[in-house]
């Protein structure tokens, strides 16, 4: 009869531990599918709400100069990962980019952090901080202000790309949120 308790005991542990790593599988599967987040905190008032939709008649939109404000400790790649994945994301949420009235974004990189030995052990988190400026091209009018976040918290998504990706999430979720729907480009 013991023997049973102690077999069964075991076998739950067993199975508890082939759970855990399972769920941490399934985990890292939906991370990679949904590749880094990214989160936006707007900082300005009542007109660059979203309700305002401040953004319309807006056609174009350009991603400006960022900046390094960590004293040279942003890895050049962010800045070279950014415009391409900022573009893809635009159309993927069918936001028009062709000329006209522009949108410049524009930044400063405020903090960057890489995952440590450590923290890969306990499971990766990385992330970079910008204060963004979205202001008119042509008049230089701000538009609006946000800090936007780009992070990765699992193994799948660690590295400077996947941050870079994060992030123009973050900026483009900015410009999602005010920007019209009666003007995204139609479905084909």
């Amino acid at each position: 009869m013991r023997i049973r308790v102690v077999f069964a005991a075991a076998a739950a542990l067993a199975g508890a531990g082939c759970l855990a790593g399972c769920s941490q599988a399934i985990g890292e599967g939906v991370a990679l599918y949904r590749g880094a987040g990214g989160s936006v905190t707007p900082l300005t008032g009542e007109s660059a709400s979203v309700e305002n939709k401040p953004l319309a008649g807006y056609t174009g939109f350009e991603l400006g100069t960022f900046t390094d404000d960590m004293g040279g400790n942003v890895p050049a790649g962010l800045f070279q990962d950014l415009p391409p994945a900022f573009k893809k994301l635009l159309a993927e949420k069918r936001i028009p980019n062709t000329g006209g009235k522009t949108l410049l974004v524009t930044g400063r990189v405020l903090h960057y952090e890489d995952s440590s030995v450590v923290g890969m052990a306990l499971g990766p988190v990385e992330f970079v901080v910008a204060r963004v400026t979205f202001a008119d091209q042509t008049t230089g009018q701000v538009v609006g202000t946000a800090n936007c976040v780009g992070q990765t918290k699992k193994r799948v998504n660690v590295g400077v790309r996947k941050k870079a990706q994060g992030l123009a999430k973050a900026i483009v979720k900015w410009i999602d949120e005010r920007f019209p729907d009666g003007e995204r480009v139609s479905k084909e």
